[in-house]
Parts: structure tokens; sequence; C-alpha cells
């Protein structure tokens, strides 16, 4: 019975995750187990870098669906040159045009590295390949290269050039690992290392039955000859890389150390660490990068909100406008009206009458109170209304105009009672003529 469940449990497995453009979810359980077997080394497991976990959740909810849609799968072809065609739903891959990052896909021709494919609308093209048997596998990575677990999110195909041939078909019932990261050449620690596990038992099914021929299987990692074992599918990050050429190597075993023989099982890398490299992963893993300005690798079109204006900076915007203003008091005391009411007002007449006896002896000291507040007589001049009764003055002769500034002190009140009563209307017409007189002061 209990043999009978685990065939039924496995058949499920295959049928729902395995085969062609097949993949497992394989839980995460309490954590990672490293367990250092050979070689020493400062090669130690970190905590992922703290941007690249605030940017997770924006990702978390997509279940990317990846397909080869050409070519197919056992197709035998008659040409050197392949072109693929790749399908992919419920993600969309970009590349941030400030970062250079962004969701895309991973596609491997037999053992070799990866392209990274950012647009499906661009040709995939292998060219000169070697008559006989090729395989294609794919899968959906987030910006930083970590890929994604979840069913659908691998695809494979197996196509022949000419003739099938053995060696890179890996058998449909096994599991396959895929090699992911790290790769290339780094610049900051902690380093991601990921892989993909296709067609792999759940842990809970290898160990129900240790007599049963479903196998249990651990991944092991080898670092410049440090070698630790991983018993969950699930990223890493590692720290202690020395400067230079660095060697990794992955190896998929069973329970018992030994290799669970399928193509692909076992691959070996170099990467470099170079300290002083930059780019945006090393960006991101320094801390360099806040959230919001990477955030567009995770969102496509994501603009960063604009800057708030400081205080300061709009403080003197307000104190550009109030200046505008105080040109608007000297024109209200310098209406015509004010001096319309200088001849009209019997109140201001009293104060200057008694100066005005000693005006009438001394006309240049008359002057000298009406010259200490010049602004408000000199725009004065400006007025039309004044202008245009000066002139009607200017045919009389010179000693008329020197009788003027008599006439224009309340002095003048007396000589309008002795005077006919048109010398009493030229009284208004003559108090414009006031600023003539300082200028000429001025003048001499």
């Amino acid at each position: 019975m209990k043999n009978w469940l685990v065939g039924l449990l496995t058949l499920l497995l295959c049928l729902g995750l395995g085969g062609c453009g097949g993949g497992d979810r394989i839980p995460n359980t309490t954590g990672t187990t490293l367990d250092a077997q050979t070689g020493t080394g400062n090669l130690s497991e970190a905590a992922p870098p703290a941007v690249i976990r605030q940017l997770q959740p924006a990702l978390a909810n997509y279940q990317p669906q990846v397909a080869i849609a050409s070519p197919a799968n056992g197709a035998t072809l008659q040409d050197t040159r392949v072109a693929v065609e790749l399908t992919v739903s419920d993600l969309p891959i970009y590349k941030d045009a400030t970062l250079g990052l962004g969701p895309h896909l991973h596609l491997y021709l037999d053992e070799q590295p990866p392209q990274d494919i950012y647009d499906l609308d661009q040709p995939i093209v292998f060219d000169d390949l070697e008559p006989g048997t090729h395989t294609l596998r794919v899968f959906a990575v987030r910006p930083w290269q970590e890929s994604f677990k979840n069913a659908g999110a691998y695809a494979e195909s197996s196509f022949n050039v000419f003739t099938p041939t053995p060696g890179h078909t890996p058998a449909a019932d096994q599991p396959v690992l895929t090699y992911s990261s790290p790769r290339g050449r780094y610049g900051a620690e902690p380093i991601l290392l990921d892989f993909y596990l296709a067609n792999a038992p759940l842990h809970l099914v290898a160990q129900e039955d240790p007599d049963d021929a479903v196998r249990d299987w651990r991944v092991r990692v080898t670092v410049n000859n440090q070698s630790f074992t991983l018993n969950e599918w699930q990223p890493v990050y590692l720290q202690g890389f020395q400067p230079g050429t660095n060697w990794l190597k992955l190896e998929l075993i069973d329970e018992d150390g030994l290799p669970l023989g399928n193509s692909f099982n076992a691959t070996a890398r170099l990467i470099t660490y170079d300290p002083d490299f930059e780019d945006a992963i090393a960006q991101l893993t320094r801390g360099e990068l806040s959230v919001e300005a990477a955030r567009g690798i995770v969102e496509p079109g994501y603009q960063p909100p604009a800057p708030e204006p400081s205080k300061s900076a709009v403080s003197p915007t307000d104190s550009q406008v109030t200046p505008p203003e105080p040109p608007a008091e000297p024109e209200a005391p310098t209406t015509p009206e004010l001096t319309e009411d200088e001849p009209e007002s019997p109140p201001s007449l009293p104060e200057p009458a008694d100066e005005s006896e000693s005006t009438a002896t001394s006309p240049e000291t008359s002057l000298e109170p009406e010259i200490s507040t010049p602004s408000t007589t000199l725009p004065v001049m400006d007025e039309g209304a004044a202008a245009d009764e000066v002139p009607a003055m200017t045919p009389e002769s010179d000693a008329a105009a020197e009788t003027e500034p008599e006439t224009v002190p309340e002095t003048g009140v007396d000589s309008i009672d002795e005077s006919d009563g048109d010398a009493a209307a030229a009284v208004p017409a003559t108090e414009p003529t006031l600023p003539t007189q300082p200028e000429a002061l001025f003048a001499g």
C-alpha cells in the first residue's frame, strides 16, 4: 500500500510538473543547510542585500509561464542555423534604461552559459551547430539573476540537427540541475548562488521509503576547493571570495552523496571578483542605490517622484514678488488730488501765514520748506495737467515769474482780496510752477 501511494504521488508530480517544459516547486522549510566537507577557506553564508530584500515583494505575485515555441521538442532540422521562438506570460520582461536590469529569461543551449533575453521581439539565433541532438533550456529570472521557482517558469526542448545523437538529451523522468548564478564579473559581496531544479521529487516523497526507487537529492557546491551541500532549493548569498578568478561547481547528488546521473547535472563556471568593479548589481549589493532609485527594475515604466521644493527655494521667489509693491506707494501721494487740496483747504493756509510775512521780504526763505520735500512736488511735473498749465504762464516776462513764489505761499490769499477775480482764478494755475523754482535753485 505504501509503495502504491508513493508511486501515485510520483506519477502525479511527473504529470503535473515533469517532462519537457515542466518544473516543480520544492518548498522551503527551516532554511539552507551548509555543511562544510572538504577544503578550507573564508567562504560563508550572508544575508541578502537590504535593497534587494525590499524590492522582492514587487515581483512576489508573478507566476511566469515560459514555453519554447520553436524548435519543437523532437524536431529534426536540416540546417546548422536555428532560430528560437520563446513565449512568456504573467511576467513583464524588459531592461530598465537607467540601470540596465529587469526581469528576463535565461536561455541555455546544451552546456553553454545562458543568454539574457530581455525582448522577445528581437531574433534569437544559434549559428553553426554541430550535427546531432541539442537541448534548449529556459526559465524566468529576476533582475538580480535569481530564478523564479514556480511551476511553469521552466521549459525544455530537445531537437536534432540532421540526425539524433546521445549525450545532450536529459531523461524526462530524472531531475535536471541548471546552474544559474554566479557568472561573469562581480564588484561586491555577498554574491548570489542560485540554480534551477526540474523534475526533482519532494523530500517528503523521497524519504517515505528508503528502499524504493525514488532517490532523495542534494546539491553539492564547491568554491575554490571548499565544498558544502544544500538540501533546500532556494537562493544563497555567499561571501569570502578571493579577489581575481574563482571557480564554482554544482553537482546534483543523492542522499548517499552519489551523483544523480543526467545531462547537465554537474556544471562548473569561472567568475571574477573585483572590488573596484562598478555596475548596477554592485551598487545594489553595497546599498549605494535607494529603493526608489532602483524600483524601475521591478516596475516597468516607473518614474521616481519629483523632489519637493524646499522652503529655502520658495522664500527667494516670494522676495522677488514683493519688490514690485513699493513702487505703488509713492504713486499714491503724488496724485493730482494732493496739489488741488492745497488751495482748497483753508486750514493749511494759517500755518504758513506767519511765515509769509518773512517770505515777503525774503522769497528765498519761503522756498526752503518746500525744497525739503521735493519728492511730493517733483512727481507733479510728470502729470499731464501740470505740464499743460505751466506753458500758459510762460509768455509772461521774467519779472512775472519772479513774483509767482509770492502768490504761491499762503500770503497769496491776501493778494486775492486786493486783486480782481481774474487774479484769484490764476492762483491754482500758478501752484504747479513751484517745482520750476527748486530746479532753478539747483541749477544756480
